[in-house]
């Protein structure tokens, strides 16, 4: 391991993922190189260079990484063909390409899980709705698509015969309907040198039409049994992957006690984000850390923390005002985060909140005081 910061590292994605990545990559005075197709993209503004290109096109990937040290990512939606060649060519990509390749496409994750026993739920292959009306005896369940989901995308709950019709006409799978207690999210990092850690286990509360996040505690109001055997899945499935980076590990908490694995993704994600202020490490720096090859960082807690997605209210679109802000601000231990975007629509991401708090139950009613007063309008 040695300390390096003229290396030139390339970043495919320029989102709010990644501007944080490069907020946290200043401290090391590293040189970062971002390519994102959107010309506004949040990392426009801070990254050492900044280049507009489809992060899906072979050569533009391609041409990209050509003079990079180190190329990774903070989006799955990226073309590994030219990854892999650059990896052929001596530059190290990480997360490795075949390890991105393989998240990309949420039916090989589930088939990965099976094969190699890390526990999830039932699931059966589908290529669309023709199959899928043949698995009435399986109701309820998700139908999700292979590939192409995100944030919520591609992902229909089919509680009935009933709602047969709304099943996707791709190829994708139908999952069991869990009745889970919790969902949880545990991230875990990997250096090339094989030291592992992870991060104590979030608690996760989706928005109830939109299947994103809309909140998280951390640390999680789960017992020590089930504190123990989530870290110790988490870093099982790194390992298992053989892989280096980032991977945050979305899991359900059944109503008898079982972990079983929803979904991973290679990068830093939604469900860090408090880690920035609640922990001594962040997730952001842990990404950098694991993919340079240095030591990891320390994950524990400095304060219990909630973290609440700044979303763009339902009925605007246009530039973003933010309503509630001086009450907001006037509140003890929060924390802003905007992305740098200027146009709200909804439910897109504008932002988050950190809160902290040495007492939860303190913490909680300041989640719901933010929750009630910060409206993103046009």
């Amino acid at each position: 391991m040695s300390f390096d910061p003229n290396l030139k590292i390339g970043v495919l994605g320029g989102g709010q993922l990644g501007r944080m990545m490069i907020q946290s990559a200043i401290d090391f005075n590293l040189d970062i190189h971002v390519i994102d197709p959107d010309a506004n993209a949040p990392c426009k503004s801070i990254a050492t260079t900044f280049q507009v290109g489809a992060l899906t096109d072979y050569d533009a990937v391609y041409n990209f990484g050509k003079d990079k040290d180190l190329i990774t990512i903070e989006i799955e939606n990226v073309n590994t063909k030219a990854l892999a060649k650059l990896v052929s060519e001596g530059k190290k990509v990480f997360p490795q390409p075949h390890i991105i390749e393989l998240i990309q496409n949420k039916l090989h994750q589930k088939q990965f899980y099976k094969e190699h026993g890390i526990p999830t739920s039932e699931f059966i292959e589908v290529n669309g709705k023709s199959e899928v009306a043949k698995h009435k005896d399986f109701l309820p369940f998700v139908n999700k698509l292979a590939t192409g989901g995100y944030d919520g995308r591609g992902v229909q709950m089919i509680k009935d015969e009933q709602a047969m019709d709304k099943a996707f006409e791709a190829h994708g799978f139908i999952e069991r309907l869990v009745d889970y207690e919790k969902e949880l999210s545990v991230i875990v990092s990997r250096n090339e040198a094989g030291e592992i850690k992870t991060f104590p286990t979030v608690e996760m509360v989706f928005h109830p039409e939109h299947n994103l996040v809309e909140y998280l505690f951390s640390p999680a109001e789960i017992n020590d049994k089930a504190e123990a055997e989530a870290q110790a899945l988490a870093k099982e499935l790194i390992q298992k992957l053989d892989m280096v980076g980032l991977l945050a590990i979305e899991m359900f908490l059944t109503k008898d006690g079982k972990l079983l694995v929803n979904e991973i993704a290679p990068r830093t994600h939604n469900s860090g984000h408090q880690s920035i202020e609640g922990n001594v490490t962040s997730q952001f720096e842990q990404h950098l850390r694991s993919i340079l090859n240095w030591p990891l960082g320390d994950t524990d807690l400095v304060l219990p923390s909630a973290m609440l997605n700044v979303l763009g209210e339902a009925d605007f679109t246009g530039e973003a005002i933010y309503e509630g802000m001086d009450e907001v601000l006037a509140t003890d231990g929060v924390h802003i985060h905007l992305y740098g975007k200027k146009l709200t629509k909804p439910f897109r991401k504008m932002g988050h909140i950190t809160i902290t708090d040495s007492n939860t139950d303190r913490l909680k009613e300041k989640v719901n005081f933010v929750k009630a007063q910060l409206k993103v309008k046009a």
